[in-house]
């Protein structure tokens, strides 16, 4: 067991979440206040996506990610910011027999250009999707391909900016361990990222055989999606890990009970205390994970 634990944040994510809770933070304001309140309830880190102001949608706008770093560093807490670097991976097979007629939901771009808010802003940590996945029931798929990962990696160590690879299926693990063995990282995060239609399901078998073939002496987080949220954070400490819970993964407290990003930092905490644990502060998260404070 993990009895020094890091809570990350995940505050609002790219999906069709705002629609549906009022509590999903949309503008930069409102991404960044969630952050602030992520951290007075314990949080050590908060991962950040940013959406348009006026349609709620995925955005991958610089200008919205930097009035959101702004607004963080302005506030009167500490936190460790997690930038996504996952978007610009989206690509909507089209339908029956045109499967080259892409969909509307298509937003594929390269490499680097994904980095671009990491570039400018130069972030903490910011996040590495490590593989290509059928993403739900239609024809979304999350591509990721080992050429275009390489670079990724390559860039991001560059920056001196710490990756987090995100892990959705155990092929992700094995080539995240193969860009480390080519020296394309320099001591990673990893982030278990279960219950997403059609990765890693969210399940105790699951993580732990994910855990047993991770790098040794790596510092590890794992999450699950919807009602899994704290069934997986407190299977994530059992295994030796770190968590992460909110709106982005998921977006209740109880059955039927709308949450805010702060109330599942204070749940998940509350589960860690309750374990014998006790959750890092975001100085002691910075030791732990050898982070340069930017």
């Amino acid at each position: 067991m993990n009895h020094d634990v890091i809570i990350t944040c995940a505050l609002t994510g790219a999906g069709d979440t705002a629609s549906k809770s009022h509590f999903v933070p949309v503008t930069p304001k409102q991404i960044a206040e969630s952050a602030v309140e992520a951290a007075k309830a314990g949080a050590t880190v908060v991962h950040c996506h940013v959406r348009d102001p006026q349609t709620g949608r995925f955005s991958r706008d610089v200008a919205l990610y930097r009035e959101v770093m702004e607004r963080i560093r302005e506030a009167d807490v500490d936190i460790i910011v997690n930038l996504t670097a996952g978007m610009g991976g989206d690509l909507e097979i089209g339908p029956g027999e045109t499967p080259l007629e892409f969909g509307p939901g298509t937003d594929l771009i390269g490499p680097l250009e994904r980095l671009a808010h990491v570039e400018a802003l130069l972030p903490e940590i910011c996040t590495l999707d490590c593989g290509t996945l059928n993403f739900g029931d239609g024809n979304s798929i999350y591509v990721s391909t080992p050429a275009q990962l390489r670079a990724g990696a390559k860039r991001i160590t560059e920056l001196g900016v710490k990756a987090e690879l995100e892990i959705f299926d155990t092929g992700h693990l094995w080539f995240a361990k193969q860009m480390i063995k080519e020296g394309l990282l320099d001591d990673p995060l990893f982030q278990l990222c279960l219950g997403i239609p059609w990765g890693a399901p969210a399940d105790t078998t699951t993580m732990k055989a994910m855990v047993d073939n991770l790098p040794a002496n790596v510092t590890w987080a794992g999450f699950g999606i919807g009602r899994m949220q704290m069934p997986m954070a407190a299977q994530a400490v059992l295994l030796g890990g770190n968590v992460r819970v909110g709106l982005e993964d998921n977006l209740y407290l109880d059955r039927g009970v709308l949450a805010s990003n702060g109330q599942l930092v204070e749940r998940a905490a509350e589960i860690i205390t309750r374990m014998g644990g006790r959750v890092l502060s975001p100085a002691e998260g910075r030791e732990k994970m050898n982070l340069k404070r930017r």
